[in-house]
């Protein structure tokens, strides 16, 4: 944190930011090694709002208004643990490739502890021309075990038809005992790859089952996040604009 601090001191920089660093090594013995900052809010931003009760994004906004932060270091403090899961439309067993398309379902989870920032609804267009994450899942609860226990039940009842997303592999990883353990590094995947594909193919979960025959059989479905509307586009659904 005082790295942190000191670097932005050192360049001037007033605003949210997030300074990122490398950890080699443990205890006593561990170093850190400045990797880069990124002068805004980062998508995971939502996991420091949660456990810290704060709304950084009215904050960098205040702030970029002149006005100053609305708490100080010492009136935060750390409650609980979170989970932020980026639910992606790529294809895990095609080395993560995006993908394109339309999402013929789209349910999301809701429960105690579970928030969802989305851009996409049920009837969405996924084009290949932006960023592919459809939405994010973020999970608190009062420990890590209780986070991943709800983070699974939330990826579980998460259903996305029509394209391929990250789902099933998140699923996967959040029953890999070294995830559990907390014992992950920059190599996991390389390393573990084979055992997270074998937990991918124990199949599918009832609630995505059940999403897909009620969508063959052509039985609407009641418990969508949205209808789409009649335009995709964001100019033809707003007022008093015009095209030049």
């Amino acid at each position: 944190g005082d790295a942190a601090v000191a670097a932005a001191r050192a360049a001037g920089y007033v605003n949210a930011g997030t300074v990122e660093f490398l950890l080699e090594g443990e205890g006593d013995n561990a170093r850190f090694f400045f990797l880069e900052m990124n002068t805004r809010l980062q998508v995971e931003h939502p996991v420091t709002e949660l456990v810290a009760g704060v709304d950084l994004v009215h904050a960098q906004l205040r702030v970029a208004g002149g006005e100053p932060l609305p708490w100080t270091q010492d009136q935060l403090s750390q409650r609980g643990h979170a989970i932020e899961c980026r639910i992606y439309a790529e294809d895990p067993a095609q080395n993560f490739l995006p993908q394109a398309g339309r999402l013929l379902v789209y349910r999301e989870p809701h429960g105690p502890g579970i928030r969802i920032d989305a851009g996409v609804v049920e009837g969405s267009e996924v084009s290949v021309f932006y960023d592919p994450m459809l939405a994010k899942l973020i999970v608190t609860a009062e420990n890590r075990v209780q986070a991943i226990a709800r983070t699974t039940a939330a990826l579980r009842q998460f259903i996305v038809l029509g394209i391929h997303t990250n789902i099933a592999f998140l699923l996967a990883l959040f029953q890999h005992p070294r995830f559990i353990a907390g014992d992950i590094d920059t190599g996991f995947l390389d390393a573990e790859g084979a055992v997270l594909r074998e937990y991918m193919n124990r199949g599918m979960p009832e609630a995505v089952l059940a999403a897909a025959l009620a969508h063959s059989e052509g039985i609407p479905d009641q418990s969508t996040r949205g209808a789409l509307p009649a335009s995709s586009d964001p100019f033809d659904t707003v007022t008093g604009w015009g095209r030049r």
